[in-house]
């Protein structure tokens, strides 16, 4: 397999992190998030949006979008519960985090930590900040019950959830208020296989 990666972003730190819990082997061409001139060469024939993460199965099939390729290789495994109710609770969280989470957390984190022009985007940040923390508000109230998002166990919701929350704070979001986050991304790191975002 072949993934066309960035290694500061999230959405690729989440296809990392499952192949590397699944112990699956992999190949990596590290696409850079700033300068997107060479996208339409390099990633055109894979994938129309031109993002990554992009996957090249073994058969030369491509897979993008992050939250699908989790689904691609976590079910029919422990990541992803046998239950159709619980299914159907990953895949809610997952959407959450595409829809409520990764565009105002990860996006305010590029643009104070990545882009390299950070003063741009001043006029933008205080309205992504406030519907971040409002994303991390509906976390923290389901997580002030649980251990993990979905049933009993950690599963791909976790996965897509912790990608952009456990760096938050290169964002400026601040998780002091947030104990059940906290404890939250402290039992999802010690899950087995765990790597970190810079592995």
């Amino acid at each position: 397999m072949l993934l066309y990666n960035s290694a500061v972003s999230g959405n690729c730190y989440k296809v990392r992190l499952l192949l590397a819990q699944l112990e699956l082997e992999y190949e990596k061409v590290d696409v850079s998030v700033v300068d997107r001139s060479n996208r339409e060469e390099v990633l055109g024939g894979l994938n129309p949006a031109l993002r990554v993460p992009t996957l090249v199965l073994d058969d030369g099939r491509p897979l993008a979008e992050s939250n699908a390729i989790l689904w691609y290789f976590g079910d029919g495994t422990r990541y992803v519960p046998e239950d159709l109710y619980e299914r159907a609770q990953v895949l809610q969280w997952m959407f959450f985090e595409q829809y409520s989470h990764e565009p105002h957390i990860a996006v305010v984190r590029f643009w104070l930590a990545y882009s390299g022009t950070p003063e741009r985007f001043e006029d933008q940040v205080p309205a992504r900040m406030k519907a971040g923390y409002a994303a991390l508000d509906a976390v923290e109230k389901h997580l002030a019950t649980r251990e993990f998002l979905v049933g009993g166990g950690y599963s791909i919701a976790d996965v897509s959830l912790y990608a952009y929350t456990h760096v938050a704070h290169e964002g400026g979001f601040e998780l002091e208020a947030y104990p059940a986050i906290r404890a939250w991304l402290e039992r999802v790191a010690a899950q087995p296989g765990h790597v970190p975002i810079d592995a």
